[in-house]
């Protein structure tokens, strides 16, 4: 055999090993891959049929869905301070007459009793329906634990700590605010509305019980007594509820309702003090919670 044909024919035996090695590899990934598709389908399968198979844990699952979803959004939604932006651009305030007649009145009772302008309480009770709708958490039971941390300042900061409007622990929740800008964020009603509802919806998740929820935000958990925390939020959570009963009996059909007040009716009582039996009222707030 000459040159010329031992050249040719090395080159076809290379060429016939690039072609083999190729084609070794490509069915080597197409097994690889089908094999991992088929893995990650069982593993799919498994997983959903174990949420499906206990309610607890699928309304968990669907609960910690949904705070991440809104702290994708809060976040997406985050943009820096406009220096030409206005003062009213600024501004957290809403004309209550804009909102439903349920959250209206809210506002308006709400401005009257802790004597705060209704436009900053009507963005303010606006914004906890739509954070507790998220949450799954009645807004009007995120409105009285606002009334009754911080009677609606957003300035307020206890010796422990807390601050804001719904006086988180700033220092030991300082990653919820990474999303709203940092620490200081704690002084920003909506952002601290916010932050306060997942804390909120952590600590029930926790406990296993809105009254057990409430002891865990307060940080009674572990002690004997809570100082009556959950009686008096309680207490005005009943409160705000008559002011939504009222709404609704005054004008039933003028304006939409919430969804979430729906869903907890509240109970009419003979008497004034009625309103300070915890257990009867938390079962209510408890129905809004079940899967």
């Amino acid at each position: 055999m000459n040159a010329p044909e031992q050249c040719l024919s090395f080159f076809a035996r290379l060429a016939e090993g690039v072609h083999v090695f190729v084609r070794d590899v490509v069915k080597g990934c197409f097994v690889i891959t089908h094999n991992s598709v088929a893995l990650l389908g069982v593993i799919v399968v498994a997983a959903t049929a174990l949420i499906a198979s206990h309610p607890d844990l699928r309304h968990q699952t669907e609960s910690r869905l949904a705070i991440w979803l809104t702290r994708q959004q809060s976040q997406a939604l985050q943009a820096p301070v406009d220096v030409e932006q206005t003062a009213v651009d600024r501004a957290t305030a809403a004309d209550p007459q804009t909102l439903p007649r349920e959250q209206e009145q809210l506002t308006q009772w709400i401005a009257r009793k802790y004597q705060v302008a209704p436009e900053p309480v009507a963005a303010l009770v606006a914004e906890a329906y739509k954070a507790g709708q998220s949450a799954h958490i009645d807004p009007a039971l995120v409105l009285a634990i606002m009334a009754i941390e911080s009677s609606f300042n957003p300035f307020a900061q206890s010796a422990a700590g807390a601050q804001g409007l719904m006086q988180v622990m700033t220092r030991v929740h300082v990653e919820k605010y990474d999303g709203y800008g940092g620490q200081f964020a704690a002084f920003d009603p909506l952002s601290n509305l916010r932050v306060g509802v997942w804390v909120l919806r952590d600590c029930i998740d926790k406990a296993g019980s809105i009254e057990g929820g409430l002891r865990c935000y307060v940080g009674a958990a572990h002690l004997k007594t809570d100082g009556g925390y959950v009686s008096k939020v309680v207490a005005e959570y009943g409160r705000l509820q008559q002011v939504i009963a009222q709404a609704h009996q005054a004008a039933p059909s003028s304006r939409p309702a919430s969804t979430l007040a729906a869903a907890a009716p509240p109970r009419k009582t003979a008497n004034a003090k009625a309103n300070n039996k915890p257990k009867a009222n938390l079962m209510v707030v408890a129905s809004a919670k079940s899967p």
